[in-house]
């Protein structure tokens, strides 16, 4: 067994324009945000993003680096719709795959499992067949003879995730409420990665928490960074909660501006001017 510790830009260098990449995590709740400021300090570009999308689409969509969006949703949470996605679908700056919560969920399915597709009775009936003229239909060979919208396999060639701890062998455990479908990215992608607030030893993942919670396996992971903070300003329970002065800022400044301010460096830079921005605030109380 080895040791798949690596840096975020470690990551990176392992990623190439036009890929298919995965990012785990759920709106403004756990995401692998450090590894995403990493993606954007590269020159890769023309990606297909697949989400429940948050502020990792916004930033990579405001940025230009997607040229192709599958998600269910966009939001900030406490911003019902991403405002630096909505700012990029309004100049049409790339194509969207706008799928049902419960289709989205069965295409990891469908990829996890190796399968093409899996059957689903969301859709039918609803606007997402005709906003998707390309979803198919499947019909039961059953009795019943039902009809199923067909929720295609969402397969990745890189998939991001965010957990609480991991150990060097790439085995990874969430402490929060949800596993948000973390595991069935990493499955549904040829090669993962997994970032984690702090590394810990193998024994340490179930030592203060429920075997449940272990939701990552070494097997489905490639390569493991620490990354203490790196899902801000998303929330990583109970590790820290949603820096929500900062997402309402976020939401309310000009691209331009915000990038220059908190992407022009490293995630130490960044990290630092997150601090310097708090530390601002407070003194103008």
């Amino acid at each position: 067994m080895s040791d798949k510790t690596m840096t975020p830009e470690g990551v990176v260098a392992r990623l190439r324009s036009g890929m298919t990449i995965g990012i785990g995590g759920w709106g403004a709740r756990r995401k692998p945000m450090a590894l995403v400021r990493a993606l954007l300090r590269s020159e890769i570009t023309d990606l297909t993003v697949i989400s429940y999308g948050g502020p990792d689409v916004g930033l990579l969509a405001a940025a230009g680096r997607i040229r192709r969006l599958v998600a269910a949703f966009v939001t900030l949470d406490s911003v019902p719709l991403e405002p630096h996605y909505r700012a990029a679908r309004e100049r049409a700056a790339f194509e969207l795959t706008e799928l049902d919560e419960a289709m989205f969920m069965w295409g990891l399915h469908a990829a996890a499992n190796r399968l093409p597709f899996l059957p689903v009775r969301a859709g039918p009936g609803s606007d997402v067949m005709r906003v998707n003229p390309g979803l198919r239909t499947v019909t039961s060979p059953y009795e019943d003879g039902e009809t199923f919208a067909a929720a295609p396999a969402l397969r990745m060639d890189a998939a991001l995730v965010h957990l609480n701890r991991a150990d060097r062998l790439g085995n990874g455990s969430y402490l929060g409420p949800d596993p948000y479908f973390d595991d069935l990215f990493c499955e549904a992608a040829d090669t993962a990665y997994v970032s984690c607030e702090r590394l810990v030893g193998t024994a340490e993942l179930t030592e203060h928490a429920p075997p449940q919670c272990l939701l990552v396996g070494r097997h489905t992971v490639t390569g493991v960074v620490e990354t203490p903070n790196g899902a801000h300003f998303t929330s990583c329970a109970p590790d820290h909660g949603r820096d929500d002065a900062f997402l309402r800022m976020y939401a309310t400044t000009p691209w331009e501006q915000f990038a220059e301010r908190f992407l022009s460096g490293d995630e130490h830079a960044y990290q630092a001017a997150v601090r310097a921005w708090h530390k601002e605030r407070e003194q103008q109380r």
